[in-house]
């Protein structure tokens, strides 16, 4: 393998170069070029239909491109990507259990299926993933948080390098979605695998990935780090005054390091906030102006992703 190779493979797990499918006049992902940086909790963001589970299936060899070309650790052909893909673990859609079976046994079946040697290894997902109070409980009888352990015990049994995860809290009460999250993080930072996430509940996402995609009617809009989200989607705060004009001056005055803007209706915006809401209170009314209001907004990734899908023309 070239120096070039190289350099890919230890910079990017998941490359996609204008990627599009289509099932027959529908079409599901429209030249889609995506980047998951090796290490990285790659969020995947969009609305039911944006093409989300269509790409994780792509990922996944599930199904294929119509046009455009993916890669794993760098490598685009066929034979290489089947290679990587037996390296990845992989939760779309509903995991597959024997509902009759035990939680040891199904383990027990995915290790044999994989050609994985030693029992040792369904002990070590039992303990990973906190099921192993439940090695003896038929899976028909898990709860949905159990079932997604479950699932992703076996997505680790292989030692992947890349986990893949599509909707995987979806159904959890608040606590199993606080553990699930932890395992992740953990398998992230202790085993050093890179994932990918996709999910709608953008609350979540935000406390775990590093870095983020928006797809939209299968369109990639933005990629993006979370460093660049916090610059981008700082919080800020709305003062409508009596006169505008007279105060953004002031502002430019008093505080030229805040970044400002005049909304049409005559609210000023301050974003990234550098002082306690009063002082920008004060300094309306030590001049003589009136505060008809004053609001404190507190940015989310769910504000900027809605913002970016409706052309991104406002603050988030």
């Amino acid at each position: 393998m070239n120096e070039s190779n190289n350099n890919r493979v230890s910079s990017c797990a998941i490359e996609a170069k204008q990627v599009t499918k289509s099932y027959g006049s529908l079409l599901a992902l429209d030249k889609v070029s995506l980047h998951v940086r090796t290490g990285s909790i790659y969020g995947l963001i969009g609305d039911n239909g944006a093409g989300k589970s269509t790409f994780l299936k792509l990922l996944a060899g599930h199904v294929f491109p119509t046009a455009g070309e993916i890669s794993l650790f760098g490598c685009f052909e066929e034979k290489a990507l089947r290679r990587f893909r037996r390296q990845t673990g992989i939760l779309i859609e509903q995991p597959g259990f024997f509902p009759n079976l035990t939680v040891e046994q199904t383990l027990e079946y995915y290790r044999i299926q994989k050609g994985i040697p030693g029992k040792a290894k369904v002990t070590e997902m039992l303990e990973l993933t906190r099921l192993s109070e439940k090695r003896r409980s038929m899976c028909k009888k898990l709860s949905m948080g159990q079932k997604q352990r479950l699932g992703l015990a076996i997505a680790m049994i292989g030692e992947p390098r890349l986990l893949i995860l599509d909707e995987p809290i979806n159904g959890l009460d608040p606590s199993g979605i606080a553990e699930f999250r932890s395992l992740l993080q953990r398998l992230n930072a202790e085993k050093q695998i890179t994932i990918l996430i996709s999910s709608h509940i953008l609350t979540e996402l935000q406390q775990i990935a590093t870095h983020f995609g928006f797809l939209s009617r299968g369109r990639l809009l933005e990629e993006l780090s979370m460093e660049k989200l916090r610059e981008k989607c700082a919080d800020y705060l709305d003062i409508a005054v009596s006169d505008p004009e007279l105060y953004a001056a002031l502002l430019t005055g008093h505080f030229p390091e805040e970044t400002f803007q005049v909304l049409p209706d005559g609210t000023v915006r301050i974003r990234r906030c550098l002082r306690e809401p009063e002082a920008y209170s004060r300094l309306a009314t030590d001049n003589g102006l009136y505060i008809r209001a004053l609001e404190q907004h507190q940015s989310t990734l769910e504000s900027y992703y809605l913002n970016l899908k409706n052309g991104g023309n406002e603050i988030c």
